[in-house]
């Protein structure tokens, strides 16, 4: 898979030559083609933003240099065109799944108040948003969806399950998660994951998944499908007032 990112900043990019995703990018399950905005400026000056038309706080990134960035990548290896913008749809992980399975994506960085609606308009086939809050640039959206992606690229994580089982990637939070020591300030690991009976600590994690999620995040029952299991024991919980 090949990411086209087009920034002002690709030394932000750099992150990715620490941990597990850069073992993906040295093992080229995936490549990552960062271009420079400023090297089509409009002038010496570096210049490729300008005030709005209308008035208005802050600068707005120019068509014209965004356009010419994306000229420099060959139509072939453009792939599905997406601008990180506070007014894209909101990324959950049925999306990173779907992206995942593309060829190419190019991703648009914006910066300062956005960009020249005309350049969205005629060469951004989607517009994403990692969240309802305030970042200094697109790039760090940007990373947030690459690393999501790439998570799902068969050989990045060594064990399968790490994925497949990780929280949202059945619609529910995964749940609690223990390690040593068995006792940690007076407070125990639950006994049944200590028991090695695996019927029984399947059951404890399907369990304790409904619980957190209907504790920290119940919006999300409304759009998963649950199974018959999951449905009937998420109504014993809620009957017997333990949620």
């Amino acid at each position: 898979m090949n990411f086209n990112v087009l920034t002002i900043f690709p030394e932000i990019f750099d992150i990715f030559e620490s941990g597990v995703i850069s073992k993906a990018l040295a093992n080229k399950n995936f490549s990552l083609n960062c271009l420079n905005i400023r090297d089509h400026a409009i002038n010496k000056h570096g210049q490729i933003d300008a005030k709005p038309y209308g008035g208005g706080e802050g600068m707005v990134m120019m068509a014209e240099p965004l356009k010419k960035s994306l000229d420099d990548i060959p139509k072939k290896e453009l792939g599905h065109v997406i601008y990180l913008s506070p007014q894209g749809s909101k990324l959950n992980q049925s999306k990173v799944i779907t992206l995942s399975k593309m060829e190419s994506l190019t991703l648009i960085c914006g910066r300062y108040e956005g960009v020249d609606q005309r350049f969205i308009d005629k060469y951004v086939d989607e517009e994403i948003s990692i969240g309802d809050f305030i970042l200094s640039g697109g790039e760090y959206a940007a990373i947030c969806l690459i690393d999501s992606i790439v998570r799902n690229i068969p050989g990045t994580i060594g064990n399968k399950e790490s994925v497949t089982n990780d929280t949202f990637s059945n619609g529910l939070l995964k749940g609690s998660v223990y390690t040593r020591p068995e006792n940690f300030e007076d407070l125990d690991v639950p006994e049944v994951l200590l028991s090695g009976n695996h019927a029984k600590i399947e059951d404890w994690k399907m369990t304790n998944s409904l619980i957190q999620t209907h504790l920290r995040r119940p919006d999300l029952l409304n759009d998963v499908k649950l199974t018959n299991k999951q449905r009937k024991l998420l109504e014993e919980l809620t009957s017997k007032d333990i949620l």
